[in-house]
């Protein structure tokens, strides 16, 4: 075997959904390819191998449930590894010639209830641009990592910033880039201000710089996490961005901007599966129960054109009763390729919806099928990888290999396989494997960055200015630079119409004319909006500025029965009288989890300590958890159960956990502290909690010990309201 390279000048290809994609894309860089739609143009393809060599060309030690992506001669995936102290997610660089490692970076999970085996749920996303790679993780870290060394060029935590919901499913988006912009979607339980009540939100960052560009909130109720990822095409000279969304419906959103465009109602259970857009169409699948019959499941055809809500004008045709909720459609020569849930391959006519034939993959059909080669390469989740030869009226099997985890069991395959330089490469739970012709060159021919052509249109007259960042949370100490875009009618960059204006709305500090925020120092704990004027038009950034420590509140200055107006999830908390003075009170929700943090500072944050008091009642049988957290790390006190614990990941305390036991009084305010000290490479996190009013005991109450700790995260405020819980006095200060 010998290695052959050939780099090209970076080349464009222009396309309208498939019918114009004639050149060669070597790389893989988006879960679904160069095309984003399943498809690619690879030819010489295997259409057989064996788990017990033959056509394999290497395997690798890793655990991934994601499809890898494929860039610059190198497979980039997601997964998780370690066993107990040591369960972390993970992500690796390996050479896609030959599977040398070239890079990992190992992190601890966090403000989850996601389990271990779910981790590493979204893939992750290459820019074939810059050579960066995007990743979303269960934790809700987006990362951008530079591609060659795994160096992290900017992160967010979108827990701590946003209080983005985490769910036990493990449900998370691939980002997905577009031009400048990296997309992603989730689904806050609240925010503070006006968008308090949980939503579903779309972002868009800045792929280089990471700043937040535009946002857009769903004023819809969220039917359940989901992991539908948008494509992107151009509708009536309009680039778009079409993905399904938690509330049950398919969106259009303007991609530069974020403005809605329309909206196709389409299930009563969130959309999972992504869609796919062909020729002025958007094919899009749901295995829930439908709006307007008792049927589960549904395939719908979409005229892309339109405006506003489209349910009852734009459906071209539908195909009922059909579970295809896991795997996202696949389209080519006028046929569109579905895998059921239940592990079927279905082959449709993608103009009228008729069906052509059906072919079974086994059981439980969740990766989403890849053409290429004139071959259908599908998996099915009990180990299955199949290697198919579609015909008119029926699919031939070519190859049909099952990979075993164990002598017990097959290996999960959730990961659809990805296909670059004549190569398959697949994430399995048995590792990851690189399939191809073993006597042929190894060749790279690229990169070639697809893009979609818009049409030309007349320049027109501004319509629109966009400030950036769209939102920030900063400290006092910090300088922010504004800068405006102006868009014409058709969400292209325009000219401008005169000067910026710039001013502040509930802000305290000053704003230049150039754009440059720097918050009153003095100030105390504010939130509010830098407001952008041109030519009559206005945009509106968001902002939260925390003082520098020490910072000490207790909410003497805010209003009785209003929500905290300055932090993530604040309407889950509110401000109550109690014994002649102002509490904070978290209430029982009525109906969902009882379980939220109220994050306090932004997470770049560490060597700090964090103390409040608290008070928790008692009704019948029922009592609350209540307590702080630091570093990422929980000091809770479990009343009903009498207990002190420090733990970090939920849903798996064997990562990290200890109690001790600690008789609570119903009567009582009590004053719980908490301290994270980092020192060679380990992290030891400490809680103590006495009567209030009482003198603070010298010693901590319960320690633990963490050999890969975490190094920063936010300060919070815990609580679990079976009933109410009251907080006061909080103190957060540098530790000495």
């Amino acid at each position: 075997m010998f290695k052959k390279i050939q780099f090209l000048c970076l080349a464009t290809v222009l396309f309208f959904g498939l019918s114009s994609q004639t050149a060669f894309s070597a790389d893989w860089p988006s879960w679904r390819g160069p095309y984003r739609n399943g498809v690619s143009p690879e030819t010489g393809l295997i259409s057989s191998w064996s788990v017990d060599g033959k056509n394999q060309i290497w395997r690798v030690k890793f655990t991934g449930r994601s499809t890898p992506i494929v860039m610059n001669g190198k497979v980039y995936v997601i997964g998780r590894t370690g066993e107990g102290k040591h369960m972390q997610r993970v992500i690796a660089c390996y050479s896609a010639e030959d599977g040398e490692l070239i890079w990992e970076e190992k992190s601890n999970v966090f403000h989850t209830t996601i389990p271990f085996t779910r981790v590493g749920w979204a893939s992750l996303e290459g820019d074939q641009e810059t050579g960066n790679v995007y990743a979303f993780t269960v934790e809700g870290l987006l990362t951008c990592y530079n591609g060659e060394t795994g160096d992290v060029i900017w992160r967010h935590s979108l827990v701590e910033e946003f209080h983005r919901f985490s769910g036990y499913g493990g449900r998370t988006v691939t980002p997905i880039v577009d031009e400048d912009l990296v997309h992603i979607s989730f689904w806050t339980w609240a925010a503070w201000g006006e968008k308090g009540p949980p939503h579903p939100r779309f972002h868009a960052y800045d792929k280089r710089t990471g700043e937040l560009v535009w946002q857009h909130y769903l004023e819809t109720t969220p039917k359940n996490t989901n992991y539908s990822n948008p494509v992107f095409t151009v509708i009536n000279g309009i680039r778009t961005m079409v993905t399904g969304a938690p509330d049950g419906a398919i969106y259009a959103i303007a991609a530069r901007t974020g403005e809605e465009i329309w909206r196709f109602r389409l299930s009563k259970g969130a959309i999972q599966s992504s869609v796919v857009v062909e020729d002025g169409k958007v094919y899009a699948s749901h295995s829930s129960e439908n709006l307007d019959n008792t049927k589960l499941g549904r395939i719908v055809c979409i005229d892309a054109n339109g405006k506003g809500d489209i349910t009852s004008t734009n459906e071209i045709w539908r195909y009922d009763g059909i579970d295809v909720g896991y795997a996202s459609p696949l389209i080519h020569d006028d046929r569109l390729y579905v895998v059921t849930n239940s592990g079927d391959l279905m082959a449709l006519d993608a103009q009228t919806g008729e069906e052509y034939w059906t072919f079974n993959l086994g059981t439980v059909g969740k990766g989403s099928p890849v053409w290429a080669d004139g071959k259908i390469y599908a998996t099915e989740v009990n180990g299955m990888l199949h290697m198919i030869k579609p015909g008119e009226d029926a699919a031939e099997s070519l190859d049909r290999d099952r990979i075993p985890f164990n002598e017990v069991r097959a290996a999960e395959i959730f990961a659809s396989p990805a296909i670059a330089y004549k190569r398959i490469y697949l994430a399995t739970e048995a590792g990851l494997f690189c399939l191809g012709d073993e006597d042929a060159a190894f060749e790279i021919t690229g990169p070639t960055v697809v893009r979609i052509p818009e049409p030309a249109a007349p320049s027109t007259e501004p319509v629109r200015i966009q400030i950036i960042p769209a939102e920030t949370w900063v400290w006092a100490n910090e300088m922010v630079n504004f800068k405006v875009r102006v868009f014409d009618r058709f969400s292209r960059v325009s000219e401008g119409n005169g000067e910026v204006e710039y001013s502040l709305d509930g802000l305290q500090g000053e704003i230049t004319d150039d754009g440059r925020f720097r918050p009153d120092k003095n100030a105390m704990i504010q939130a509010g909006y830098v407001v952008a004027k041109s030519g009559g038009l206005e945009s509106r950034a968001r902002m939260q500025v925390t003082p520098n420590l020490p910072i000490e509140i207790d909410f003497d200055n805010f209003p009785v029965d209003e929500n905290p107006p300055y932090w993530p999830n604040a309407s889950k908390f509110i401000v109550k009288e109690l014994d002649g003075e102002k509490v904070l009170m978290k209430p029982p929700s009525g109906r969902g989890l009882n379980r939220h943090n109220l994050f306090l500072t932004p997470p770049e944050i560490s060597g700090y300590t964090i103390q409040a008091d608290m008070k928790a009642t008692k009704v019948k049988r029922r009592s609350p958890d209540m307590g702080l957290i630091s570093h990422r790390y929980y000091f809770d006190f479990m009343t009903k159960k009498n207990q002190l614990q420090i733990r970090m990941w939920p849903a798996e305390l064997e990562r990290l956990m200890v109690e001790k036991d600690y008789e609570w009084n119903p009567d009582l305010w009590y004053t719980m502290k908490m301290r994270v000290d980092i020192k060679d490479g380990k992290g030891t996190i400490k809680g103590k909690i006495w009567p209030r009013g009482e003198e603070e005991p010298e010693a901590w109450i319960i320690t633990a010990e963490d050999p890969i700790p975490n190094t920063h995260g936010s300060p919070a405020l815990y609580g679990d309201s079976a009933t109410e819980i009251f907080y006061d006095n909080v103190k957060i200060t540098k530790s000495e």
